[in-house]
């Protein structure tokens, strides 16, 4: 990708994040003042009175509910949030959450890229293999959807019982997200060359290893990348809910989790948390994506 556009990419980036503080804070001006109603259609205090708002006086619109709370303790307000991040966390810490959350980030995207490895490793492995055999496909593929279906949830404690609660067993939980869409893309980029080009490789007797990575493969990458792109994100999800019964204090799982449990006192920890959870899956997702524009920057755009 050329400068111009990573500055349209950045451009565009930008203004999506504008829209959404403006869509947020937007919001919570159309909120009446304890969040619930539409601003005008619930009753407002006059003295010691209650009397129905102008909306609700005039065109008998009343009470009308939004589907969101919109008071300050359901969405803290945007200014609120930055100036949360920069100071610390409880009171007598020298630390600012900036801080705290950033190496927290670290710890969660060292097991996220860990999980990323061994998922997409095991993911390209079972693909060469069902691509290789259609006797394992038949038999194999079955279970790999099928196991698919079973809630993260019920997997991350097991293998947290197997393995201990470590950082290395988060990774494992982050690479049973990851493994499936590896395998079933790269299944599909190896079946993607056209007839003419096996039969070519065939008529200058290439074996099955020459036809692998000298035709199969490097047809295959826009597909691997398209899967590595979703499963980069989906590893950063998988360590976060991999650090909840491991017990591991040191990454974003267990932060959130604090925070969570405080959100009436401090809102505004917890969506920091989450802010910081989605960079680490985008920063994760960019890594990707650098690394597809190099590896197949010589490829032309139909072959996607």
């Amino acid at each position: 990708m050329n400068r111009l556009g990573w500055l349209k990419s950045t451009f565009f980036f930008l203004i999506i994040v504008v829209i959404l503080i403006l869509f947020w804070e937007g919001y919570k001006l159309l909120a009446s003042p304890d969040g619930q109603y539409l601003t005008g259609t619930a009753q407002v205090k006059v003295g010691d009175e209650r009397v129905p708002g102008p909306l609700c006086a005039g065109i008998g619109l009343c009470e009308l509910k939004l589907p969101v709370r919109a008071d300050d303790r359901s969405m803290p307000p945007i200014k609120n949030m930055i100036s949360t991040i920069f100071e610390p966390p409880r009171r007598g810490s020298n630390e600012i959450l900036f801080t705290i959350l950033l190496r927290a980030s670290l710890f969660t995207l060292r097991e996220a890229v860990t999980g990323f490895l061994l998922g997409a490793a095991a993911g390209f492995f079972l693909g060469v293999a069902f691509a290789h055999s259609g006797l394992l496909e038949r038999g194999l593929l079955p279970y790999v959807v099928a196991s698919q279906t079973v809630p993260l949830l019920a997997i991350a404690p097991m293998v947290v019982i197997w393995m201990g609660g470590n950082w290395m067993s988060v990774s494992v939980i982050a690479a049973y997200l990851t493994f499936f869409p590896v395998t079933i893309n790269t299944l599909r980029g190896l079946r993607s060359p056209q007839p003419t080009s096996l039969e070519l490789m065939h008529s200058y007797a290439a074996t099955k290893w020459d036809i692998l990575w000298k035709l199969r493969v490097p047809s295959a990458m826009p597909y691997i990348f398209t899967a590595l792109k979703v499963a980069a994100t989906a590893s950063v999800v998988g360590a976060i809910i991999g650090e909840l019964p491991s017990g591991i204090a040191d990454g974003l799982g267990r932060i959130i989790l604090n925070f969570n449990q405080y959100y009436a006192t401090g809102p505004e920890r917890l969506w920091a948390g989450i802010i910081f959870a989605s960079l680490t899956g985008m920063t994760f997702f960019l890594i990707i994506t650098l690394l597809e524009k190099f590896f197949v920057r010589h490829r032309p755009a139909d072959a996607v």
